[in-house]
């Protein structure tokens, strides 16, 4: 039996920039299930703690420990982010660059790459070179990279803040289904009509502290911070 990677425990975890404190102290779990939504104004800390907790930034203080050796955790987890990153390749090629870096066979590669271009609506685009795509399908191209290798977590950075309604449709079903077939999914937006579609609980943040964090009808219904409640009303939150 495979041992999971999760829960990753955050202990007092600070990110400087310059001497400036951009996030923390901050003590969170990851549990090994559900689907966490990181909401906050902009300026938050949202993007500086999903890249924390991915291993992206150095922390100055405290630790992120996964339940594995780092060499595996790091394996078994991706990122999207907000502005996709594509390679200068096919979308196939694209699409089969992670397996083949984790060793698969050419044949089952290219089997799986046609299938994640299917389930996420590019699956007469596979010859396409990737970087002529549109903007809703580079960041569906860059969904399924990332999950194509079934990760334990995946953590995601605003996916759907520069996509029409049918793409962030779109995007939703797929994590959805993923999240349902084991995917543990961390995913930062401002959009709280998505917030409440998606999310399993709430992790809300200001000024780089986490302030609030509760399962998310609690969190919607009954906000325990007025900053929280106000983020909920659609005012302004400094």
């Amino acid at each position: 039996m495979v041992t999971s990677i999760l829960p990753l425990v955050m202990s007092d975890a600070v990110v400087k920039r310059r001497a400036k404190v951009l996030l923390g102290p901050v003590n969170l779990t990851i549990s090994q299930t559900g689907f966490t939504i990181v909401m906050g104004p902009n300026g938050a800390g949202k993007t500086t703690l999903l890249r924390s907790l991915h291993g992206l930034e150095r922390l100055a203080q405290g630790r992120a420990q996964w339940q594995t050796p780092l060499k595996d955790a790091r394996r078994r987890q991706a990122f999207v982010f907000q502005s996709p990153i594509v390679l200068r390749r096919s979308v196939l090629e694209n699409l089969t660059y992670p397996l083949r870096l984790r060793g698969t066979e050419k044949g089952r590669a290219t089997a799986l790459a046609r299938d994640w271009a299917q389930r996420v609506g590019l699956g007469d685009a596979l010859d396409n070179p990737a970087p002529q795509l549109s903007g809703g399908e580079k960041q569906k191209l860059a969904l399924a990279r990332a999950l194509i290798t079934q990760p334990d977590i995946v953590f995601l950075d605003e996916p759907c803040a520069n996509l029409d309604g049918r793409a962030t449709r779109e995007i939703e079903d797929v994590l959805q289904a993923s999240n349902a077939a084991g995917t543990r999914i961390v995913m930062a937006t401002h959009n709280i009509g998505q917030a409440k579609r998606l999310a399993l609980d709430v992790v809300f943040l200001l000024r780089g502290k986490i302030v609030e964090q509760s399962p998310a009808g609690a969190f919607f219904e009954e906000p325990k911070t007025p900053q929280a409640a106000a983020l909920l009303r659609g005012d302004i939150v400094e």
